[in-house]
């Protein structure tokens, strides 16, 4: 029986369009309305309030702070309130197993968490650096906690409601609007604090998140019901004990550890490389690596999700994973030739491209791996893991960058990312598999 879409049936290779009886009228194809729906127009919509918070607790209020005369080692404790982004599998069960009473288990609580992020962030913009710094660090610590909630809800959601062939440009526009939130509270907000304060600067901040509750409100529900699990206790054994079960669960986590892991590598040093290592001004910097580079990132994002549409889940992983492994070594030619400035755009640009059709990818292959029934648990669970990648290659960097030098660095950043790709080619059929189901 084909699955339910907001406008027909819809099966795996297009929508079947019937009659009460059941007879088919007519078809149309997946390719007709990919880019034109309600399922993929609120993913910009949710990628925005997703975004908002992150920078709005970490750089933002970091320059605050600064700006506030408040002393480094307080600044540096300040870090910890975004703890809840890196722990946040922890309570995800709990989203399986409880349906809010208004608007279903994902929606509800998205509803949930960006009601209470507005509250908060209103809350946030009244606290006083220098007269009360514990209390506006125990207010930003509880806006990670809900961004960190929203996040999971929302990526639980995504999973949910998009379909094989839309999770490439759903993820796409997803991180479009995802950056975007982080440029509205990151850049903006700087400049809105210079000229009317900080305290304004957090109200409107607090009000940005109504983009995403429009998302959340005029979003579809899941084309099909899932029964959440029964006891609490089944909602954080059973999810593990489904993807343990399947054929290959070993390696397919390797390969969410591994497929990023040589992309990561490189950027734990990028910045340090441009000013250090062949000598660009703040300002270059500043231009290319971040302003190019962003555009270059939205770029690939959406690039990559619509080419996702005809490629497919395996083809488009190991395309992207070869692109940036390559893009690795425009950096390693830069090292070499040295203080090139469209040498420098160049693999700057190159780089963030590939990253972002990467990174789109990645998404899909994430949303295609988790059951229904515990999308919250699974989903957060494996962008832990794919964070630990992150985690342990910036330690060693710097001593590698010392010990081998710039050249040699970014060509062992290539080489980091190949295994990632012999996995990738190796679980072939598994992922096709993945792509062809729901």
């Amino acid at each position: 029986m084909p699955l339910r879409c907001a406008e027909h049936s819809c099966g795996d290779n297009g929508c079947v369009i019937a009659t009460a009886g059941g007879k088919v009228v007519g078809q149309h194809s997946p390719g007709k309305t990919i880019f034109l729906n309600r399922r993929i127009g609120i993913m910009p919509l949710l990628g925005l309030s997703s975004g908002l918070p992150l920078a709005l607790t970490s750089s933002t209020l970091q320059a605050w702070l600064t700006v506030s005369a408040i002393d480094i080692r307080t600044i540096g404790i300040f870090g910890l309130v975004g703890l809840p982004y890196t722990v946040k599998f922890l309570w995800s069960p709990l989203m399986d197993r409880f349906v809010p009473p208004w608007m279903g288990r994902r929606r509800g609580w998205m509803l949930l968490a960006q009601l209470g992020l507005m509250f908060l962030l209103g809350v946030m913009a009244y606290g006083s650096p220098e007269h009360a710094p514990v209390a506006l660090g125990l207010v930003a610590l509880a806006v990670t906690f809900l961004s960190a909630s929203q996040d999971i809800a929302v990526d639980a959601y995504r999973a949910d409601i998009l379909r094989p062939v839309e999770r490439g440009f759903g993820a796409g526009v997803f991180v479009a609007g995802y950056r975007v939130g982080l440029l509205l509270a990151g850049a903006l907000a700087l400049i809105m604090a210079e000229q009317i304060g900080w305290q304004a600067t957090y109200l409107v901040m607090a009000g940005f998140v109504t983009i995403g509750l429009v998302g959340t409100v005029v979003g579809p529900d899941p084309a099909w019901e899932v029964r959440p699990p029964e006891t609490l206790a089944d909602a954080i054994t059973q999810p593990f004990k489904e993807f343990l079960s399947r054929p290959g669960a070993v390696w397919l986590i390797v390969l969410v550890v591994l497929y990023k892991l040589g992309d990561a590598f490189a950027g734990t040093l990028t910045t340090a490389f441009l000013i250090r290592g062949v000598g660009f001004t703040l300002s270059d910097v500043g231009l290319i690596n971040k302003g190019l580079g962003l555009a270059s990132l939205l770029i690939g994002a959406l690039s990559g999700g619509a080419i996702m549409v005809r490629l497919g889940l395996f083809r488009s992983l190991l395309l992207f994973g070869i692109l940036q492994a390559v893009s690795n070594l425009g950096f390693m030619l830069l090292a070499w030739v040295g203080n090139s400035y469209w040498l420098m755009a160049f693999a700057v640009a190159f780089e963030n491209f590939a990253g972002g059709m990467g990174t789109v990818a990645f998404v899909a292959l994430l949303m295609a791996l988790c059951d229904h029934r515990y999308t919250a648990t699974q989903f957060a669970l494996l962008t832990a893991l794919a964070a630990l990648g992150r985690v342990f290659v910036g330690p060693p960097s710097g001593y590698a960058v010392e010990a081998i030098g710039w050249v040699s660095f970014f060509s062992v950043t290539f080489v980091v990312a190949l295994p990632g790709l012999f996995v990738l080619w190796y679980l072939r059929s598994p992922i096709d598999t993945l792509d062809k189901s729901t």
